[in-house]
């Protein structure tokens, strides 16, 4: 009987084991895949930031893709209201959420940075 006893505390032993393992496994995964996705998206806005935006390409940029949700006056529509939205929102955030779409129905918009800055020109001034 020692011998079904002792078999069972090795395999509940091995279980934990394994369960810890996974659960250290998994934390490592999504940490780098956030660590990585992270530094791609500081480098993104750092450089946007870097830059000198002009008005007019930013105003240019908005009436070809933002004015369908957020209206001709930027006073929304379908999107929020974004007049002194700089007041409400940083830099950062309002990259990220250009180029993320953080909030829904908001899409993602694939922008480089030069045109970014440009855009938040333009935010600023309204």
């Amino acid at each position: 009987m020692t011998t079904s006893s002792s078999s069972a505390a090795e395999k509940t032993l091995k279980m934990k084991i394994l369960k810890l393992f996974f659960i250290f496994f998994m934390f490592l995964m999504i940490f780098s895949f956030v660590y990585f996705n992270n530094e791609e998206n500081n480098a993104y806005i750092l450089k946007t930031l870097e830059l000198k935006g002009s008005f007019n390409a930013g105003d240019t940029l908005f009436k070809m893709n933002c004015v369908g949700c957020h209206g001709i006056s930027a006073r929304g529509l379908v999107g929020p209201d974004l007049n002194s939205i700089s007041n409400r929102l940083n830099d950062t955030e309002i990259i990220k959420q250009v180029v993320e779409g953080l909030t829904p129905p908001m899409p993602s918009f694939e922008i480089d940075p030069q045109n970014m800055s440009n855009l938040l020109t333009y935010l600023h001034s309204l």
